[in-house]
């Protein structure tokens, strides 16, 4: 088939999109297009990158034209399907669909329980705002030809909409980020990794707090990768004392990632008990693992499930500094028994957190459409 992934929001390399999906489909076969904005044109993993110009001044102006620009390109295409990825798209899904094509909506987040806690909304309009876009996810979703849900929560909502309705887990890629040994025990310093989007709900602030902690009794430092959210975040995080422990290394391309995995001692993931975020499958968190990695994870049940029953490391309360510290100093102290937890951690994802076991499903999907 010739499929077309379309996007507003995400990048070119986006993992999900780009690494995982529309590599998977193209090696199975098909024709696949990406439409993007900002990027240079090119065919990668024999996917056709396509770009469309947007200088967007913020979010509204975004939804209402560079969201026009990525319709007007995808009509180009001319694709059997379209699969779109953000739920300011979802206009263009139904329009799409009134041109006969096949349309797949890609749910990566809860939106309506997304709106709740997001800070540009202001607060008396988020309930109003989520219960519409709830109402307008149902509408539309009843009229495409599938979903695909980043998470068997989202897709428990769905399936009430749509019957083809389908999980794709965010499972890393089986050999991107491993590495063939360990550098834990003979490491020339301590070092705790958090790779990701750096934002306050995100636990920034007491990842930091708690290695300054450690530093009470243990030499340790914070390697943080990832980009602030907001950018203002940036000087208030540095100007924290125990920010003097942290070696902020920006964004890092894939390889880089791996490099930095290849050097710690432990990865952090410490979300907070928000809604949404405590029945998510987090990526990073699976990376680590990929990467043999022992994981200090927040104490969701679900994810305390997953990080208990594999044996791969410790849960915390993502809110107790204290806690925190505490499993930190733990893998510090306990090499030979975090190693193992390491070693677990990569067992788990090879027999069942990939990306492979995943891609066989959104095959399947295309096959039956």
């Amino acid at each position: 088939m010739k499929i077309c992934h379309i996007t507003s929001v995400h990048s070119a390399n986006d993992t999900r999109i780009f690494i995982k999906e529309s590599s998977s489909l193209s090696k199975a076969g098909h024709e696949v297009f990406y439409v993007v904005p900002n990027t240079e044109e090119a065919v990668r993993n024999n996917v056709k990158i396509l770009s469309v110009t947007s200088e967007a001044s913020g979010q509204l102006d975004r939804m209402r034209n560079t969201t026009k620009k990525v319709y007007q390109k995808a009509l180009e295409v001319d694709a059997d399907v379209y699969h779109f990825h953000d739920p300011e798209l979802i206009p263009i899904g139904l329009k799409l669909k009134s041109h006969g094509k096949k349309v797949i909506y890609d749910v990566h987040e809860d939106v309506p329980e997304q709106i709740l806690s997001k800070q540009w909304i202001p607060k008396p309009m988020r309930k109003t705002i989520s219960k519409a876009v709830k109402g307008y996810e149902k509408y539309a979703s009843r009229k495409f030809d599938a979903i695909v849900t980043a998470t068997p929560h989202i897709a428990n909502r769905f399936k009430t909409y749509n019957e083809r309705t389908i999980t794709l887990h965010n499972y890393p890629l089986l050999n991107e980020l491993a590495v063939e040994s360990r550098q834990m025990i003979d490491s020339p310093r301590n070092n705790a990794l958090y790779i990701g989007g750096i934002y306050i709900l995100r636990g920034i602030k007491e990842m930091i707090q708690s290695v300054e902690k450690v530093n009470e009794e243990i030499d340790c430092r914070l390697t943080l990768a990832g980009e602030f959210a907001p950018k203002s975040l940036e000087a208030n995080v540095k100007s924290m004392s125990g920010f003097e422990f942290t070696d902020y290394l920006g964004f890092l391309d894939r390889q880089q990632v791996k490099q930095v995995l290849a050097e710690a001692n432990m990865g952090l993931v410490l979300l907070h008990p928000e809604p949404r975020f405590v029945v998510s499958l987090p990526i990073k968190m699976f990376e680590y693992m990929s990467a043999g990695l022992p994981v200090i994870a927040s104490n969701f049940p679900l994810w305390k499930e997953i990080v208990e029953k594999n044996n791969c490391g410790l849960c915390v309360d993502p809110m107790n500094i204290e806690e925190i510290s505490e499993a930190i100093k733990w893998i510090l102290s306990n090499p030979e028994e975090a190693k193992i937890m390491g070693e677990n951690g990569r067992k788990a994802v090879t027999s069942i957190y990939n990306w492979e076991n995943e891609s066989e499903k959104l095959i399947q999907l295309y096959q039956s459409l």
